[in-house]
């Protein structure tokens, strides 16, 4: 039985949770590619050495935005790392047949924002320029 879109998304969070790698292989398609700002269409293989092993530092996704059109995902989460720190990002994940073929990760800001409320960060301590 293939799985929507919603439930394929969030249970990729949760075998990042609980660190279950073999679940996370039957999530992803032969064909998925991966990116982000320092990832350019990483392929499965490529994934999977580069990206997997994060999983040893990520105890817990919040969700804060999920939402579905189509076969796409639109997903921004709060992590929580295993030594306290948090982080945001958004991401848009496209599942086809019940498996992620491609994601698209937006990274955010930590948490708490490094910049105090009403604030801008100059730019030698902003972690990307303006354009």
């Amino acid at each position: 039985m293939k799985q929507d879109s919603a439930t394929v998304a969030r249970a990729t969070y949760h075998a990042y949770v609980r660190k279950d790698r073999k679940g996370l292989e039957a999530l992803i398609a032969d064909d998925f590619h991966f990116s982000s700002p320092i990832d350019n269409r990483l392929d499965r293989a490529a994934y999977f050495e580069l990206c997997w092993p994060n999983s040893d530092a990520i105890a817990d996704f919040e969700i804060v935005h999920l939402v579905t059109e189509g076969d796409r995902v639109f997903a921004t989460y709060v992590g929580k790392r295993k030594d306290g720190s948090r982080f945001r990002n958004t991401e848009v994940l496209t599942v086809r047949g019940g498996q992620l073929c491609e994601v698209e990760v937006y990274f955010g800001w930590s948490v708490p924002h490094p910049a105090a409320a009403g604030t801008h960060l100059d730019d030698t301590a902003s972690p990307t320029k303006h354009p």
